[in-house]
């Protein structure tokens, strides 16, 4: 499976939580805008400070975070990315989840494949479904 990958997936999975993507071993190809290493980083460095993660905690998942990202093909937000995100949305989004879908909908344009949108997040994954991309990660 090709998949754009949001933070709320790509987390859970460095945090070893129990509720993890159930499809994620199924993704041989992950796609994910330059936004989800800010917002997976920031997010590790709330726990540090707020749950008071130990240094080698902190240090293991920021690593594991790390490679992950290695592996990912990263979107870079770009003009091209802001200005979609801007536009008009058939559903309500904030402000990060329209530049996450924004970078889904360009890379599904540019490179003419499938692409399968993995996220927890309910109102990306609305989003996401009302453009026509296949949803993966929320329950029913």
């Amino acid at each position: 499976m090709i998949a754009y990958v949001d933070s709320s997936v790509l987390l859970r999975v460095v945090l070893g939580q129990a509720d993890a993507l159930s499809e994620w071993p199924r993704i041989r190809r992950a796609i994910a805008s330059r936004l989800l290493t800010i917002e997976c980083l920031r997010t590790l460095d709330r726990l540090r400070i707020r749950k008071r993660l130990p240094d080698a905690e902190l240090a293991s998942r920021r690593s594991a975070a790390l490679t992950y990202f290695a592996s990912f093909e990263l979107i870079d937000l770009d003009n091209n990315v802001l200005e979609r995100a801007q536009q008009p949305m058939p559903t309500e989004l904030g402000t990060l989840d329209a530049i996450h879908l924004a970078s889904a909908l360009l890379w599904r344009e540019f490179n003419n494949e499938g692409l399968t949108v993995a996220t927890h997040d309910r109102a990306l994954a609305l989003a996401a479904q009302a453009h026509g991309l296949p949803v993966v990660g929320i329950a029913n």
